[in-house]
């Protein structure tokens, strides 16, 4: 992106509640799957404003949040909603350098920018022992996806099925303990404020910003059309 795209996506995402799609009960149900100690060191990784650290404390509340993103708008955000939290430490940092060790480690909807085996396998050495990774990673919901829904995902060629997630899974080592499809009022969760947002911004966009508002009406509407094609699934795994 150059500096006036940055301007332009910041403008539109600044001080969203979310930066995909989620809701807390995600976070309740995948750490439902698994025993965490009550003072679980927990990595949420790619933490974006900050989502779903709430729902991470509140599973476990005397367990302790290390909440990272490299995009310093976010860590700035969350930090804002969290500074009063001693249990919760926000960084800036890369997903791919994960620091520290942890019993569970959570990435909601970013684990693409590495590759799921990738990404994986980067963290195994960050795992306490019998400790988890959660994350969510776009799935074709039907074996002929429609060319509508291929362009949607036209900039991510690695989508595939549950079967295929599965499977990028076990390469990194790691067997799958349970999996979640997200729910629309996840996707609504990020969709609707933004949708909030591109409407009060219209009157008087320049350019560049009228550009980013019109992409992103344009995935909104193209996942209302074809929800029953693609989604995100919810995925716990463990090293073998």
């Amino acid at each position: 992106m150059t500096d006036d795209d940055m301007t332009a996506f910041f403008t539109l995402h600044r001080d969203l509640p979310r930066e995909g799609p989620g809701e807390p009960a995600d976070v309740t149900w995948a750490l439902d799957q698994v025993d965490l100690p009550a003072r679980a060191e927990i990595a949420d990784v790619a933490c974006g404003p900050g989502s779903d650290i709430g729902a991470l404390r509140a599973a476990v509340p005397q367990g302790h949040v290390t909440a990272l993103d490299k995009t310093a708008h976010f860590v700035d955000a969350a930090r804002g909603r969290f500074v009063a939290d001693a249990n919760v430490t926000l960084l800036r940092a890369d997903m791919a350098r994960i620091a520290n060790h942890y019993d569970l480690i959570w990435c909601a909807g970013a684990v693409y920018f590495l590759g799921v085996t990738e990404a994986l396998t980067r963290w195994r050495k960050s795992l306490r022992e019998g400790g988890v990774v959660a994350f969510s990673e776009p799935c074709w919901l039907t074996d002929s996806p429609s060319d509508e829904a291929r362009a949607f995902w036209a900039e991510y060629p690695a989508i595939s099925d549950g079967a295929g997630i599965a499977a990028r899974v076990k390469a990194a080592g790691y067997e799958v303990i349970a999996t979640r499809l997200l729910s629309d009022e996840a996707w609504e969760n990020y969709y609707t404020p933004l949708e909030a947002r591109i409407e009060k911004l219209r009157p008087g966009a320049d350019a560049e910003l009228t550009q980013v508002l019109d992409e992103a009406e344009a995935e909104i509407a193209g996942w209302r059309a074809h929800r029953d094609e693609f989604g995100y699934l919810l995925t716990v795994a463990r090293p073998l």
